[in-house]
């Protein structure tokens, strides 16, 4: 099955597919195994009802790194990503909402209802991020240093810290200080009016199961605007045809440089002898032999659960047991007989807001709350609530007429029974919305709904994290995985790393299958 293969990738999610093209187009003879029917992990675009088809797990567009886009031809291969016509909208108490448009003075406009304050310090505030987060973009396609003195690792810290120099010096405490801070002490330095606190919040607590309270929730704010979309910087996007055409024209593009694909291929163990990888076992039995093997699976799923610990060094295996995975996530996919009508603006006929990001998180009590509920109870009583309908820009996804919305929601305790409590957290999400918007249950047709549970059994998301582990200082960066092994390297001299638990971490971006297989052919 293997012949003359240098390298197996474990896992078909697109960094692996962007990984397998780097090293396809070096020369080497690539092998994809993937155990769902179809390559994409977690962007994949799937039909959940007859008619309705949707993004099921990823489902909108900003981080994917230009230079992939690029290099591996994908808008050749049939991709359009168009930018959202309004950034957010954010439902308030009161029948209200605050909306953040693409142009800057109009989101001014729209803060000025709320707070003059804040619409005067928004500027300030977008300039100021900005600054740092060009430094984190810098970082982005490099490996990350090595806490040792060689000349290649002091080289790199020598021009980080000439970059950091350079900043004003506002910008350098901001830097020093926002991994360590939580969301609502840096947030409550800018702007007054807790509408405003809370709806930057939000991004603080997107696949992190923390509250805006908790330490080092500030940098996960900015994880969520170091992206872009047709070149404006944090903006958000819709990928026609869902997120599944992402890894489809990844797919093409790995199939035209020879790169062989394995479908309903699942990798039940690797066996390990005198620190390499000796053997390849799948489900069915069958076992194959590479070179090299690259595994695009969390690294808790790949350390704890396909190899023997025996095989790992004891002191790796005991950290591994402490890398935090758990991103409190809750996905839903709804079928629309028709548009929600929202309180703020009755009708639901299509108007802007259809087509933005719709939040549920009108204060940073409401979502301390939703962190509270979780930990009392197992899920919040009002949760966080994103809703995207991506049929108002996109009319194949749904018939004529009717829509499809993702509902991307927060604060699910990650170990609770979800074949218990599914449904039951379900119906809270579906009741919670329509308290802002009253036609939306008796609109649903169908729905899908996926637990932290199902998310990890589907996709392979350990406690259904949808990083791969948390965003939180002790892993980052030189420490993601864990600190020594941020190079992409193992324990293991022919096993690698290319998923998201690696720098810089999770969401849709194809950098770290573009940073392991640099660091493949180093070797090579």
């Amino acid at each position: 099955m293997s012949e003359n293969i240098d390298i197996v990738i474990i896992g078909g999610g697109h960094n692996g597919l962007v990984c397998a093209c780097y090293l396809a187009r070096a020369g080497l003879k690539v092998q994809i195994l993937e155990k769902r029917s179809l390559v994409g992990g977690a962007a994949v675009t799937e039909e959940f009802h007859p008619g309705f088809r949707n993004s099921i797990a990823s489902y909108t567009v900003s981080l994917l790194h230009p230079k992939i886009i690029k290099e591996l031809h994908l808008h050749e291969h049939g991709l359009q990503i168009l930018l959202r016509p309004q950034a957010n909208t954010f439902l308030l108490d009161n029948n209200q909402a605050l909306f953040f448009h693409n142009d800057l003075e109009a989101t001014q406009k729209s803060f000025a209802n709320f707070s003059q304050a804040d619409a005067d310090a928004l500027p300030a505030y977008y300039a100021s991020l900005e600054s740092i987060a060009d430094i984190l973009r810098s970082e982005l396609l490099k490996t990350p240093p090595q806490l040792r003195g060689d000349i290649k690792n002091l080289a790199h810290w020598g021009q980080l810290l000439l970059q950091t120099a350079k900043l004003p010096k506002s910008s350098r405490q901001l830097l020093a200080s926002i991994f360590s801070q939580s969301a609502s002490s840096f947030l409550s330095q800018w702007f007054e009016h807790e509408a405003i606190q809370a709806a930057f919040a939000f991004d603080s607590v997107v696949g992190n199961y923390a509250a805006p309270s908790s330490p080092g929730s500030a940098y996960v704010l900015l994880h969520h605007v170091m992206g872009e979309v047709a070149g404006r910087k944090g903006a958000w996007g819709h990928a026609v045809g869902g997120m599944g055409a992402i890894t489809q024209a990844m797919l093409a593009e790995a199939r035209a440089l020879g790169v062989k694909v394995d479908t309903s291929c699942a990798v039940r163990k690797l066996e390990v002898k005198n620190k390499r990888v000796t053997q390849i076992v799948l489900e069915n039995g069958d076992s194959l032999h590479a070179k090299r093997v690259v595994a695009n699976v969390g690294p808790r799923l790949l350390f704890l659960n396909m190899m023997d610990e025996h095989a790992l060094p004891a002191n790796f295996v005991r950290r591994m047991q402490h890398y935090r995975c758990g991103s409190g996530t809750f996905r839903m996919n709804i079928a629309l007989e028709s548009l929600p009508d929202f309180k703020f603006k009755p009708g639901n006929h299509q108007e802007q807001h259809h087509q933005s990001g719709i939040v549920l998180a009108p204060s940073l009590e409401y979502m301390e709350k939703a962190w509270l509920d979780a930990q009392r109870t197992g899920w919040s009583e009002q949760p966080i609530i994103e809703m995207l309908i991506p049929s108002t820009v996109d009319s194949s996804l749904a018939p004529e007429g009717k829509h499809v919305a993702s509902l991307f929601c927060q604060q699910f305790q990650p170990q609770l029974d979800w074949n218990q409590y599914r449904e039951a957290a379900a119906d809270t999400i579906i009741a919670t919305l329509n308290q802002y918007a009253p036609n939306l249950e008796e609109s649903i047709i169908a729905r899908q709904v996926l637990s932290p549970l199902d998310l990890e059994e589907k996709f392979g998301l350990i406690n259904g994290d949808i990083f791969h582990g948390a965003l939180s200082l002790d892993q980052l960066w030189l420490n993601r995985p864990l600190s020594g092994f941020a190079n992409y390297r193992t324990p293991i001299d022919n096993l690698y790393l290319c998923g998201a638990g690696t720098h810089p971490g999770g969401g849709v971006s194809g950098v770290p299958g573009h940073n392991a297989a640099q660091e493949i052919l180093k070797d090579i």
